[in-house]
C-alpha cells in the first residue's frame, strides 16, 4: 500500500478509537470498512472493545475506493438494528474523499439518511498534489462534503501542505471530537401538529430560525421537508 494510504489508515484508526472513548455507557457502535469492497466488520454492539479490535486489521492494497457505496451500507446498517426510536443516529465517515468506483449516487445516500434520521460527520484527510509550483489540496468527489451538509452533520478538513510532506506528522483531532460532542449535546427534537390542509401528499418545507441571531450559533436541520399522506 502507498505510504500516504498507510498513514491515512493509521490516522483513521486513531480517530475512531479516540471518538469511542467519548461515547457513554450503553451507546451502540458498528464498524464498516470500505475500499474496492464494503464490509460491515462489526454489527451494532455495546461492546466497545470489539469495535476497537475491528480497527486492528492490517492495511491492504485496493484497486479503488467506494465511498458512497460504503456510506449507503452504513445507513442501511441501522435497519433492524434495534435500539430506541429516539436514539441519535450518526455516521462518522473518514476518508481522503476520492471516490473512484461507487455505483451508488451520493444523492440517494442523502435521501436514505434523511428518511432514517441519520447524520454524517465527515472527516476529510486531505491529499495534496503539485500545482503551479506548490502543493494544493485535491478536491473531494462531488457529494462527499454534501453528505455532511445535507444530513444535519458537520464536515472537517484535516491536514495541510506542510504536514503532507512529513511522514511523522501527527494530527490533533481533539478539536474535531469536541466539536462533534458539542454538536450532539446541543441538538433538539422539535415536534408540531400540521393542519389538515398539509395532508395533501405533497412535500412541505420546514424552516427553523434562531430568535436571537447570534453569529456564534447556527441551525443545522436533519430534514428540511416532510410529506404527510391524506
Amino acid at each position: 500500500m502507498h505510504r500516504a494510504a498507510r498513514d491515512i489508515a493509521a490516522q483513521q484508526r486513531e480517530a475512531a478509537l479516540a471518538l469511542f472513548s467519548r461515547f457513554g455507557h450503553g451507546s451502540r457502535v458498528a464498524v464498516l470498512h470500505f475500499a474496492d469492497f464494503v464490509r460491515l466488520t462489526v454489527p451494532f454492539t455495546t461492546d466497545l472493545e470489539a469495535a476497537q479490535d475491528a480497527f486492528n486489521l492490517p492495511a491492504q492494497e485496493s484497486h479503488g475506493t467506494a465511498i458512497f457505496d460504503g456510506a449507503a451500507a452504513a445507513v442501511r446498517s441501522f435497519d433492524g438494528s434495534g435500539g430506541f426510536s429516539m436514539e441519535r443516529r450518526i455516521v462518522l465517515l473518514m476518508s481522503d474523499g476520492l471516490d473512484t468506483i461507487s455505483s451508488t449516487k451520493y444523492a440517494s445516500v442523502i435521501e436514505a439518511a434523511r428518511s432514517r434520521g441519520v447524520s454524517f460527520y465527515v472527516i476529510h484527510f486531505l491529499l495534496f498534489t503539485p500545482r503551479d509550483g506548490r502543493l494544493a489540496p485535491r478536491p473531494p468527489s462531488k457529494g462527499f462534503r454534501e453528505l455532511a451538509e445535507q444530513t444535519g452533520g458537520r464536515y472537517f478538513r484535516i491536514g495541510d501542505a506542510k504536514s503532507s510532506l512529513d511522514p511523522r506528522a501527527h494530527y490533533d483531532l481533539a478539536p474535531v471530537f469536541q466539536a462533534i460532542e458539542d454538536d450532539l449535546r446541543g441538538q433538539y427534537v422539535l415536534g408540531f401538529y400540521p393542519g389538515a390542509a398539509a395532508r395533501d401528499g405533497q412535500m412541505h418545507s420546514v424552516t427553523v430560525n434562531l430568535a436571537n441571531r447570534n453569529r456564534k450559533r447556527r441551525v443545522n436541520q436533519l430534514r428540511t421537508s416532510y410529506n404527510l399522506k391524506p
